[in-house]
This record gives C-alpha cells, sequence and structure tokens, in this order.
C-alpha cells in the first residue's frame, strides 16, 4: 500500500480491508447479551451484539470514505456522517465546508474515520464540530499517525482514543507524515 507505483485500484482494496480489520478492534467493548440458543449439540447461552447499541461513522471528507466502506462492511446498521475540512496548504489551518449528521447523534457511538493524523488540526477540528452533537462517545479512527499529531490531538481531546494501523516516524517541512503513504485522497481516487 506504501508503495509509490501501487494503483488506484489496489490502494482502495486494501485500505477497505485494513479498515475492516481497525472496524474489529474498535468495536471490541461493545456491550452483549446472552441468548439461549440451540446448537446442533446442546443448549448454551451465547453472546450476541446489544440490540440498544446505535452508532454512526463520520467520514472527515474525503479520504475518510475509504475507511467508511470497509467499517460499513462490518457494522452495516451504523448511520453515517460527513465532515467535510480541508487544510489551507501555507497557514496548515483547517476550514470546515460542510456538515451532516443524522438527528439522533445523542443517542449513539461516534465513529471518526480519517485515514491520516498528520499534524492533528482536522481531527481536533472535527472532533470539536462533532462534539456540539452531544454523542455518547467519540472514537477517532486513522490509516497512519505521526506522533505529532497523536501530541496535538490528544492535547485537545484526551477524552477520545485514537486507533490506528501504524504510527511512523514524523512530518515533513509540508505537514506530511514520513514515511507514510502521500496523500490518501488523491491515492483513493487517481487525482493529484
Amino acid at each position: 500500500m506504501r508503495r509509490s507505483d501501487t494503483h488506484t485500484q489496489d490502494f482502495r482494496r486494501l485500505l477497505k480491508e485494513i479498515s475492516m480489520l481497525l472496524a474489529y478492534e474498535v468495536t471490541r467493548d461493545l456491550p452483549v447479551k446472552y441468548e439461549k440458543i440451540r446448537t446442533p449439540l446442546a443448549e448454551m447461552e451465547a453472546p450476541v451484539l446489544a440490540a440498544d447499541k446505535n452508532m454512526v461513522i463520520v467520514s472527515i471528507m474525503r479520504a475518510g470514505q475509504g475507511l467508511l466502506d470497509g467499517m460499513l462492511e462490518l457494522i452495516p446498521t451504523a448511520k453515517v456522517g460527513h465532515i467535510g475540512l480541508y487544510r489551507e496548504p501555507t497557514t496548515l489551518t483547517v476550514v470546515e465546508y460542510y456538515l451532516k449528521l443524522p438527528n439522533d447523534t445523542e443517542h449513539r457511538d461516534m465513529l471518526v474515520v480519517d485515514p491520516m493524523l498528520a499534524t492533528g488540526n482536522s481531527a481536533v477540528a472535527a472532533v470539536d464540530r462533532l462534539k456540539e452533537a452531544n454523542p455518547l462517545s467519540i472514537k477517532f479512527v486513522c490509516l497512519l499517525a505521526a506522533p505529532e499529531g497523536i501530541q496535538c490531538f490528544h492535547e485537545q481531546h484526551p477524552d477520545v482514543p485514537i486507533y490506528t494501523a501504524a504510527v511512523d516516524e514524523r512530518l515533513d517541512e509540508h505537514g506530511y507524515i514520513v514515511p507514510g503513504v502521500g496523500d490518501a485522497g488523491d491515492r483513493l481516487y487517481g487525482t493529484k
């Protein structure tokens, strides 16, 4: 996935696979209840997900869509929200341009997905805004994180856990994760 010559189709497929694996990890603590069932050999008390557990997955556009697809494979009943943010290239400040959430977020746990946690500014801005919707809880899910981004995020939101597939070395002078994968949105959609 990190290889610069990986085709868009392969990058997209791999990101979806990794996001499904991350979904297993991020949902590990979901509450379960026990139901009496009959296996081919005997009755038993089997754990099943508690039916009252409602989730919303919020994609930070546009690159978050790559993680969203895999998450929905594992959590198909989740509602979906979108927040549009971009990083202004010269100042690295975050600009919000779009927000659409389900109406009942105050009764839901929220997973915020974005492939990169680089400077941390976009993730902080997204969670700042999403906390206004009063979800039951928030977790942040990403493919890669830089130590600088983790520190920035946890300084602002120590109550929000980060789930990531890898923590890379550092940020470069342009705020990109090194060694990283490049611009995840461009890699997902074949754009520059």
